[in-house]
């Protein structure tokens, strides 16, 4: 499994000796590229294999999202693993910045949201945490139940279960603003630009500004980052509370992290953002880019 841009050897991640089922699931996360994600067919194996259920494999998952953790300021690991509706697993885990304002920390589990939308996934179940939701991730994650493909989510802690409506009582949420769509639903957003773009890399930071969920400001940003190793694209995610939106800029680096690739491999960063609203992703993107790629210029575009 990589992380932050080096194959790591996950001997040292159960302590003092791995039991059987621990050796088996170290050994097959050992032989994976990508570690941070899982797909269904891989979730049934690991299940069928072990005689696991569910919420028992995504317990003994728990170490190896954490060990994708950037908290250069608290030292304080926190995963999450996240159980799509479609059968597929995404890891998450926090991530802070060196000389930023801590508003710009991305919680875990907001990372395990960011890192299945990447994949396309439309609806959880399940949520498995290191360490008890924050009210910050609680009224974030409830951006995303009371609709079809995910009514509520399953909450685990220590084995410990609860829904998310339960840890939110008498929740603020999108019916208060007459919103109707939900984070994770699919969202087309219409943006062109003129001329349209022949970079590739500039053409997915504007597909990705067109999945972008910003039902209350119409702020519809994408971001595409370029690495030696590939490229990784993020979308707005806003919040009907407005703090736990989540830049596109954060949404990129989480699938960079959980891809296992490092900030020093960054050559580009593109955002993309419809123009004329009374927010803006711009000057967010240039701080946090500073603190981890100082080297790397903004190219910035707009759409309408």
């Amino acid at each position: 499994m990589k992380v932050n841009g080096q194959k790591i050897d996950l001997i040292d991640i159960y302590k003092p000796e791995p039991d059987e089922i621990q050796k088996y699931i170290q050994d097959y996360m050992n032989g994976l590229e990508d570690g941070g994600y899982l797909t269904p067919q891989q979730v049934d194996h690991l299940m069928e294999s072990l005689d696991l259920n569910l919420q028992q494999l995504m317990n003994y998952l728990l170490p190896y999202a954490t060990k994708f953790a950037l908290p250069p300021i608290s030292g304080y690991k926190v995963g999450a693993v996240l159980h799509g509706i479609s059968g597929a697993i995404y890891f998450g885990a926090n991530i802070e910045f060196l000389d930023e304002a801590l508003s710009f920390t991305v919680h875990a589990e907001q990372a395990s949201i960011a890192h299945a939308i990447s994949y396309g996934e439309t609806g959880v179940d399940y949520l498995t945490i290191s360490a008890a939701p924050c009210g910050y991730c609680r009224q974030f994650l409830y951006e995303i139940i009371n609709c079809p493909s995910t009514k509520d989510i399953t909450v685990l802690v220590n084995n410990d279960s609860n829904t998310l409506t339960s840890l939110l009582p008498q929740a603020f949420g999108p019916q208060d603003l007459g919103v109707t769509t939900r984070l994770m639903l699919p969202q087309n957003n219409n943006l062109q630009m003129v001329p349209p773009p022949t970079d590739p890399y500039i053409i997915s930071a504007l597909n990705t500004a067109n999945t972008s969920y910003s039902p209350y400001t119409s702020d519809y940003s994408g971001v595409c980052i370029v690495t030696n190793s590939g490229s990784y694209v993020g979308a707005y995610a806003e919040n009907a509370a407005y703090n736990p939106s989540m830049s596109p800029l954060e949404a990129a680096l989480v699938l960079l992290i959980m891809s296992g690739d490092s900030y020093t491999n960054i050559n580009r960063a593109i955002l993309v953002e419809a123009i004329n609203n009374k927010c803006s992703q711009l000057s967010a993107t240039k701080d946090v880019l500073s603190a981890i790629a100082n080297n790397v210029v903004l190219e910035y575009y707009t759409a309408t």
